[in-house]
């Protein structure tokens, strides 16, 4: 049966910066709900190794730090709905969204946290080797591979980023791209050209991701490649492979609705986490093109739940939407 709940505050999505804005909101005293969507935990559940989020001397486990932040929001008197959000109207005050449950969700105030989702070759292997040799995310997992030889996929800016930043870690960088000629800013093309450890392969597609079945699990060996003017097939040996072809972010749903770049990036106040709407707040990769680290997730989800915090207890429940800024 259909049902009607009804909040101070809603946070759309959970992973580090919904489960931050969540404890927050909760030790304020607002009694935030979390709509976890399609994937409770964000990204860093299919992150095997985290490394760089503060606080833990030794590696830890990508899901076992989203079941950490999860009950720490519970325990702080925050309540988890395992539901999808399949329609928003933020046209009125409470804002109205309604899950796939059937459950209409009603607030005075809402926190965005869908986050980005990498984009991916879609080549075999790429899916079963991701977090064992094959990852979207250099400043994550490039630790790893220091005096290692590994590829970078993509020719514009992110890629050459990658590259680059891998460059001072690994043995050797080869950067694969599908045309003969970089799309990154000519300043990033000019750094990359200069580093001795790095080699571009030009006009070539990447066909599969080989695996080494021969350990405990298997892990990523080499890439299978095809050049697009000769047809030509061989084999890179390599023992990690960076796709570095852009995010979308999860903003979909939102079109129409607030203001957006034109990437889908939902657009926020410099300095804030104010949306285009007064009382609606984004917080981590859904409004971050640049860092789209965990623990840059997670302050901007802190930023947010101080601000729904500030509106709330400015703005009457039954204040109509209005503008947040020109």
């Amino acid at each position: 049966m259909s049902q009607t709940i009804t909040t101070r505050l809603l946070i759309l999505g959970a992973g580090p910066a919904g489960y931050t804005a969540a404890i927050y909101a909760a030790r304020a005293g607002l009694q935030p709900l979390v709509v976890a969507g399609m994937q409770p935990g964000g990204q860093l559940t299919i992150t095997t190794e985290v490394e760089n989020y503060p606080g833990f001397a030794g590696p830890i486990q990508g899901p076992w730090l989203m079941e950490q932040m999860q009950a720490q929001a519970v325990h702080v008197g925050a309540t988890i709905e395992q539901d999808v959000i399949t329609s928003v109207d933020f046209s009125r005050r409470p804002f109205r969204c309604m899950g796939d449950s059937g459950a209409t969700y009603l607030a005075e105030s809402i926190v965005i946290a869908t986050g980005a989702q990498a984009r991916w070759l879609g080549i075999p292997g790429e899916k079963e080797l991701s977090g064992f040799g094959v990852s979207a995310c250099a400043t994550c997992d490039g630790f790893f591979y220091r005096g290692k030889d590994v590829a970078v996929v993509g020719g514009g800016n992110s890629a050459t980023e990658e590259a680059l930043y891998l460059s001072n870690l690994a043995r050797h960088v080869t950067l694969i791209h599908r045309r003969d000629t970089l799309r990154s800013e000519k300043i990033l093309q000019q750094r990359l050209f200069a580093k001795a450890n790095i080699t571009c392969v030009w006009d070539t597609a990447v066909e599969s991701v080989l695996a080494d079945p021969s350990g405990r699990v298997p892990v990523a060996r080499g890439l299978a490649l095809r050049n697009l003017k000769t047809g030509a097939t061989s084999e890179l040996a390599v023992h990690g492979v960076f796709v570095a072809i852009g995010h979308d972010p999860a903003t979909a749903l939102f079109k129409g609705q607030l203001g957006m770049d034109q990437d889908g990036y939902i657009v926020t106040k410099p300095g804030t986490t104010q949306t285009s709407i007064a009382g609606i707040f984004a917080a981590g990769d859904v409004q971050d093109r640049i860092y789209r680290q965990a623990v840059t997730a997670a302050g901007t989800g802190c930023m947010a739940a101080l601000e729904a915090e500030k509106f709330l207890a400015h703005v009457p429940a039954d204040a109509p939407a209005l503008a947040a800024w020109d």
